[in-house]
């Protein structure tokens, strides 16, 4: 069989293909993207960004009551937004297969949270896979399928950012085609309401327990026996990889299935060891739901509850018991690095926004998405940053409590475009009417940005086969009741200066619309700027914009350090020319 080197996303998309999924649906977010990037490249399968998560896992319910096999991904915290409906379709009984695949972000890479989705799985009664390698997240995608259509559930895979983003060689197979009949009515089946959906409840738990014994003898679950250890190691995940990496004096029992565990294969094999420990990231998952079975085991008191598991945090950890010999580390006679936190590209049109609001020392209420790093120096602009669309409830909040203590100073939120049809619209909703002093700005930069670019309600475009008109914001608000909107340009600098400015005093609801699109997916670039240094007074006006491409430099002949621009890197947005007091950022002429 043909070999192809696959991340772990990549090996989800072609597990889905082979075993011959029908439709997919997803909400981007890192590090799960690449998954219903590469099932697009399958004409076999619909594949859509649906508006959000919760709308996502409706699509792919609605195809797996048709009798498809669905798959729905997303990370950690996006179960967050599809649990309403999850918790409701665990007890349906699914027809067509159905895969939830959840990145979780252990280390926090790229997430406002650090949770642990292995308890979905226990509290909403369905399987829980885990691989460790591509090929394994390949073959579990066709397992947890056909475990969902025979017994009736949802199965969770669960992948980490290190799995998604690992690549290894991943042996290749053809599809295989299902025979899906469409949709067959069953009120008993899918109408949760009482009294079908008491019923379900025992239902529920019989197919966990049915599942549990299967899982004994499941070959994903392996044992790995070491001649003369005392010790039993029970590891999952990425995490088997780093514990085989350390080389422990141990045997080790490798679970691919972690909901239901194989608890009789574990209590038997616990058995023949002095000590049991368990390796695993994040909570104790495992080691709890172990010692409520009355069996011994110790696991956390030597890994972190917090932070991604490497091979070096295992080996220490290990080392405390005995089963690895501790090298002493030499110490590093280097500095320590200096601290380079991330930066709003060359030409980002969130750029001038926050610059003014700084200016402005507006009190800024923040939200997901890049313009989260304007919490960072130097513009330290937003002051909150909790979760997709709440900058809304929370100025809300936060205005009506500052009336009653007499402070009726204008308060401004910041939310982008995919944030605002992802979860922003009921806070809009809920903000109509109000007489507070409010300035929602939403910058529409046209795409998803922070995840890669990807399409969303704006750009109009959902899948590769669709291509409707984008929803224009101003056209949505008004519809709401919202009359007070105003589109920008934001490089228009001193335009949107006022225009914000006299936002921000107005009484009552205003919304600013900043529509320049994303410079990077739209790979936008416009003539270069360069500093005259005969002309710059090295007042770091520029420097305060936060451009990449600016910095300061010495110039031949002049004493003091004056602005430069790196020509490469600048896209011409004029932003620092227009900030500049004395007119020394200038636009080189075409023929230069």
């Amino acid at each position: 069989m043909a070999q192809k080197a696959l991340s772990g996303n990549e090996a989800v998309a072609r597990g889905f293909w082979e075993a011959g999924g029908r439709v997919a649906a997803s909400y981007p977010g890192s590090p799960t993207v690449e998954i219903l990037e590469t099932v697009a490249t399958y004409p076999e399968i619909y594949a859509e960004w649906s508006v959000n998560e919760k709308v996502a896992l409706e699509v792919a319910m609605g195809a797996s009551f048709a009798g498809g096999r669905t798959l729905v991904s997303m990370k950690h915290v996006g179960i967050n937004i599809a649990s309403d409906p999850l918790m409701t379709f665990t007890q349906s009984r699914t027809n067509g297969g159905f895969l939830l695949v959840v990145g979780d972000d252990p280390g926090l890479t790229s997430s406002q949270n650090e949770q642990d989705s292995r308890f979905w799985a226990k509290y909403g009664n369905m399987a829980l896979l885990e691989p460790s390698t591509p090929q394994e997240a390949k073959d579990f995608v066709k397992l947890g399928l056909a475990i969902s259509e025979e017994y009736g559930m949802p199965v969770i895979l669960k992948l980490t950012t290190r799995l998604c983003h690992s690549k290894m060689a991943v042996t290749l197979e053809d599809r295989q085609e299902t025979s899906p009949e469409g949709f067959k009515e069953d009120q008993s089946r899918y109408c949760m309401l009482p009294p079908y959906a008491n019923e379900q409840q025992y239902f529920m738990q019989e197919r966990i327990e049915k599942l549990g014994e299967t899982a004994n003898a499941m070959e994903i679950n392996q044992y790995i026996p070491q001649e003369g250890a005392d010790t039993l190691l029970l590891t999952s995940s990425i995490s088997h990889n780093y514990v085989r990496e350390a080389g422990p004096k141990a045997s080790i029992f490798k679970l691919g299935m972690t909901w239901p565990l194989p608890i009789q294969k574990i209590k038997q094999l616990s058995s023949q060891y002095k000590r049991v420990i368990v390796v695993e990231e994040l909570m104790p998952f495992i080691e709890e739901a172990i010692k409520v079975q009355g069996l011994k085991v110790q696991g956390k008191e030597f890994f972190s509850f917090t932070g991604e598991l490497s091979t070096e945090v295992i080996y220490e950890g290990l080392a405390k018991v005995g089963l690895c010999k501790l090298v002493g580390k030499e110490e590093l006679a280097q500095m320590p690095a200096t601290k380079r936190p991330p930066l709003m590209c060359s030409g980002c049109p969130h750029r001038p926004v926050f610059h003014i609001l700084k200016r402005l020392k507006a009190t800024v209420i923040g939200d997901i998405g890049c313009y989260s790093l304007s919490i960072l120096p130097p513009f330290e602009a937003s002051k909150t940053n909790i979760s997709m669309g709440a900058s809304l409830g929370i100025v809300k909040g936060m205005s009506e409590l500052h009336h009653q203590l007499g402070n009726d100073k204008g308060l401004v939120a910041v939310i982008g475009d995919g944030t605002s049809f992802h979860s922003g619209m009921p806070g809009f909703l809920n903000l109509v009417g109000t007489e507070r002093n409010i300035t929602i700005i939403i910058l529409d930069n046209r795409t998803t940005a922070m995840t890669g670019g990807q399409n969303n309600l704006g750009t109009g475009v959902l899948n590769r086969d669709q291509d409707q008109k984008g929803l224009s914001f101003k056209t949505l608000l008004n519809a709401m009741g919202v009359e007070n909107v105003q589109e920008v340009d934001q490089f228009n600098y001193k335009e949107t200066l006022n225009i914000i400015r006299e936002k921000i005093k107005r009484p009552g609801l205003s919304v600013v619309i900043a529509t320049r699109p994303c410079a990077l997916n739209f790979k936008i670039r416009e003539q270069q700027f360069f500093v005259d240094p005969k002309i710059c007074i090295n007042c770091r006006s520029c420097i305060s914009v936060n451009c990449p491409p600016i910095h300061m430099k010495h110039y031949e002949g002049i004493e003091e350090k004056k602005s430069n621009i790196v020509r490469d890197m600048c896209l011409g947005c004029s932003v620092c020319s227009q900030v500049c007091p004395v007119g020394a950022i200038q636009r080189y002429r075409e023929e230069e």
